[in-house]
């Protein structure tokens, strides 16, 4: 794991109306890591992901990434500079097939979206295939997209989050809606972008199993203050935390 920084989120303050979603909220990510963030229901965690990713604007503080304030920028902004979210509610293209969803997305990446259809068959062909490996979904690309198992949707989400080939990958319940099966076999993917890729992934998972089984430091939010950060065994016998979560098993 790197030295370098980079993600820094430096006192973020955000409030909607009266209620004060996240509170001098600062937050430190090297290059390499694959941490989660988790908190009860309502403790800040998604508007923290949008805070990072510009689909917020912070009401205080600022947003460093890659060595760039990126506070102000706008999402697909943000994007281009490497930063790619897999939301929790997905976004492909049910009615086309698995390779035209991640073509697509590689398109987009390299700005040739209005060429999709011109000589549309041979754009990006060997991106969308190593693609397609890589995460699994090759033996599923002539399937349609919205007829896909929640597992292989989870995969095309992630393949298409990947398409920009992002320095950071910020997954949002990746896990949510998944079978034991699947979700092991989601998990052991994203362990691999990380080991193998290089790829530093940002997670959030109400799945404490999951939370513990896979991401190397935890930091835990809640009613929008950060409580606790460090590894999953710190975090787990932090007082605070337990009270958190108190009748549940850390």
């Amino acid at each position: 794991m790197s030295d370098y920084y980079i993600l820094e989120a430096k006192r973020l303050c955000k409030a909607f109306g009266g209620l004060q979603a996240t509170s001098e909220v600062s937050y430190s990510m090297r290059q390499g890591e694959l941490s989660a963030i988790i908190g009860p229901n309502g403790a800040g965690k998604s508007t923290f992901f949008n805070l990072i990713s510009g689909f917020h604007r912070p009401d205080k503080g600022r947003v460093i990434f890659k060595g760039a304030d990126i506070t102000t920028w706008q999402p697909y902004r943000i994007a281009r500079h490497g930063m790619s979210r897999a939301f929790q509610v997905s976004n492909i293209y049910p009615m086309l097939t698995t390779y035209q969803n991640v073509r697509q997305a590689i398109l987009v990446q390299q700005r040739r979206t209005l060429e999709l259809f011109k000589r549309a068959e041979g754009l990006a062909r060997k991106e969308t295939k190593e693609l397609l490996e890589v995460t699994g979904l090759d033996e599923h690309s002539g399937e349609m997209a919205g007829t896909m198992s929640q597992g292989d949707k989870k995969r095309l989400e992630l393949a298409l989050a990947l398409a920009i080939k992002p320095d950071l990958l910020l997954l949002d319940e990746p896990t949510a809606g998944m079978s034991v099966e699947e979700t092991h076999e989601t998990m052991e993917l994203v362990a691999q972008l990380n080991s193998q890729m290089g790829v530093t992934i940002l997670f959030t998972e109400h799945d404490l199993s999951v939370v513990f089984g896979y991401a190397r430091r935890l930091t835990v939010l809640h009613q929008g203050t950060l409580i606790a950060d460090g590894t999953p065994q710190d975090v787990r016998a932090d007082e605070e935390v337990q009270l958190v979560y108190l009748g549940e098993e850390v």
